[in-house]
């Protein structure tokens, strides 16, 4: 992103909100390389052989912002808001399906694998996160937002202030106070 401002995405964001497919042409390339630095940051909490590489998770993301249609983009920092929040969709709709596929179909399992029972437990973790996550959201949602955004999407404390129009030292004390909660409410589930 240093090639381009933070004023410039937000001013391609805006008008690609407002239909202008040019504008979209041209932000792409400019965004590009920060979401494949959050979809390396969302890869590196998962297991090493993960069904999806990087690259792919990237264009999986891309592919659903596109479909965004009826979002206002507000500025950067909103899109790459929700572009986390797509990818940590991804990955937990991966870690659901894998689970599915490990408890149906016919197959006959002949041996057991070490690495696919330390690939069911990171699915697991995923998957128990997500659902406290689901959980802190009903309670507090903005607690919840600090921590997609902080956790899944790497934003720094002043990227998430900026995305949540909150103040910085809110956003601490949301994160602070969020990964309390969601360790009481995973750990309390084993």
């Amino acid at each position: 992103m240093s090639a381009s401002s933070p004023q410039e995405v937000t001013q391609l964001l805006v008008a690609w909100s407002n239909g202008d497919r040019v504008a979209l042409d041209r932000l792409m390339p400019l965004v590009y390389g920060e979401l494949h630095r959050l979809a390396h940051h969302y890869m590196t909490r998962e297991r090493p052989v993960h069904s999806l590489q990087t690259t792919a998770l990237v264009n999986e993301a891309y592919l659903r912002l596109l479909d965004q249609r009826r979002v206002h983009w507000k500025n950067r920092a909103h899109f790459f808001g929700i572009a986390a929040h797509l990818m940590r969709r991804i990955l937990v709709d991966d870690a659901r399906n894998r689970g599915r596929a490990k408890r149906g179909g016919n197959a006959l399992r002949i041996s057991f694998d070490e690495g696919a029972t330390v690939a069911q437990g990171c699915a697991a973790e995923l998957i128990a996160l997500d659902d406290a996550l689901l959980e802190l959201a009903a309670i507090d949602a903005r607690r919840s937002q600090v921590v997609e955004l902080r956790f899944f999407g790497g934003l720094s404390v002043a990227e998430t202030a900026e995305v949540l129009g909150i103040s910085p030292n809110t956003v601490v004390r949301d994160w602070n106070m969020a990964k309390a909660w969601l360790y009481r409410a995973v750990m309390g589930n084993e």
